[in-house]
């Protein structure tokens, strides 16, 4: 599962000021140049701490933090998400009330938490295209039937109507019975996107 987009959310715990980003990264360079960006917008911040979860790649860094009190809590928080290919930073600005070690983990895990419960995410499905082409009069038939089950990548009015599709699973059956045997040609099969 993937975070789709980039996602901005600030708490506050005993005067200090928790502002995580999370964004979907590719992969650990990606992510440092991410880090980069965020650091000199914030550049006054306390602390720029951060994780990155990659496919095979998992990264923290507390940045002046105690050890284990913030790079660890953020990449743990990723991890129960159960994402992929994501970064997080979360800028702290002190407000001069010490957290404790307990402290500290808890407000790192929060505010990675309450910014993922804003977030949208995708997941990779494995789909099937075809195309099918169709008189009309047999084509008005079917409209609604591929409008509602399947995912229509174009449509073309020309002599005939024209329809690419994508579909978890063969609806052959389903499409000769409205087409009087017409059946779609198969084309590829892909994995896409698809919002959870």
């Amino acid at each position: 599962m993937y975070i789709k987009g980039e996602y901005t959310h600030s708490i506050t715990i005993e005067k200090s000021e928790f502002i995580c980003y999370l964004k979907r990264i590719d992969d650990i360079d990606g992510f440092n140049d991410y880090l980069s960006a965020i650091k000199k917008r914030h550049y006054d911040a306390t602390h720029h701490c951060s994780a990155y979860l990659g496919k095979d790649v998992r990264r923290s860094n507390d940045d002046g933090e105690p050890s284990g009190s913030a790079g660890l809590p953020i990449l743990t928080a990723l991890e129960k998400s159960g994402l992929s290919d994501v970064g997080a930073i979360v800028v702290r600005y002190f407000g001069g009330i010490k957290l404790g070690m307990g402290g500290l983990i808890r407000a790192y895990g929060k505010a990675v938490s309450e910014t993922l419960k804003i977030a949208t995410f995708t997941q990779e499905k494995m789909m099937l295209e075809y195309r099918l082409t169709l008189p009309y009069d047999i084509a008005s038939k079917i409209d609604h039937l591929l409008r509602t089950q399947t995912i229509i990548l174009n449509v073309d009015y020309g002599v005939d109507v024209t329809y690419d599709f994508l579909t978890e699973k063969s609806i052959d059956e389903k499409i000769a019975a409205y087409t009087k045997g017409i059946m779609p040609s198969f084309i590829k099969e892909q994995c896409i996107e698809v919002d959870v």
